[in-house]
């Protein structure tokens, strides 16, 4: 009895680290600047992994879409003290795996160095 409940324990606990690296809104601080004076902006971005399953032979025909983490977002209007410019700044609502878009949506491998404040 005591093997079946420390099974379950460990599947349980890694379910728990898979949907840690899975597509979620994620908080970040930015540094900005407006009117020659540096702040900072707390937004949320979408981040985290989704599923790809990549075939083991080559088809030109029909490759498989890749999903990449996107989400619906919205935009905010944010002013420094004593600067009287206001500036706007994206907002992920939500998050999900979605086809990515070459015509909006730039499809490529992204820094992980993100400026924070």
């Amino acid at each position: 009895m005591q093997l079946v409940v420390m099974a379950a324990a460990l599947v349980l606990a890694e379910v728990g680290q898979v949907s840690s690296f899975s597509c979620h809104p994620k908080n970040v601080s930015i540094p900005v600047e407006s009117c020659g004076i540096s702040g900072c902006v707390h937004t949320t971005i979408c981040a985290g992994w989704c599923y790809h399953e990549d075939p083991n032979y080559i088809s030109y025909e029909d490759p498989p879409k890749e999903k990449i983490c996107s989400g619906d977002w919205s935009y905010e209007v944010k002013f420094i003290e004593g600067c009287p410019v206001g500036f706007k700044y994206p907002v992920a609502k939500s998050c999900e795996c979605t086809t990515c878009n070459t015509r909006t949506t730039y499809c490529g491998k992204l820094s992980e160095d993100i400026p924070s404040c």
